[in-house]
């Protein structure tokens, strides 16, 4: 019951929302032009000032870059892995001489934090 009155109420403010625009079209379209003009540039201020304030602060881009470098690099080690052809089993001396092989570092990467700034904890 409650979405139909709300419905019923937005759909009869964009009605006369909408016969404002035709009454404004017809009596003065230089103002309806200059009005709409107005509500756009005040738009894209507003749009402009939140973007430029609400963007991440300049550590959290380093951290966001150093991320995606590394993981970059952690997808090009593995893939590389998968795109190789299988090994070729010859013989006994190669198999042992395999085994003596040390294995290569895992696909992971370490990435630096915030090492310097501790938490505030409570000691019981």
């Amino acid at each position: 019951m409650k979405n139909k009155t709300s419905f019923y109420i937005v759909l009869g403010l964009i009605f006369l929302a909408a016969i404002g625009l035709v009454s404004s079209l017809v009596k003065d379209p230089g103002g309806l032009i200059k009005m709409l003009a107005g509500m756009a540039l005040i738009v894209a201020v507003i749009f402009f000032l939140i973007n430029r304030f609400s963007q991440a602060s300049p550590s959290q881009n380093h951290e966001q870059r150093a991320f995606k470098k590394a993981a970059k690099r952690s997808k090009k080690r593995y893939h590389s892995k998968e795109s190789s052809s299988p090994p070729k089993r010859s013989s006994i001396g190669s198999l042992s001489a395999a085994r003596k092989k040390r294995k290569d570092a895992s696909h992971l990467t370490v990435i630096e934090g915030k090492k310097g700034k501790k938490k505030n904890r409570a000691s019981f």
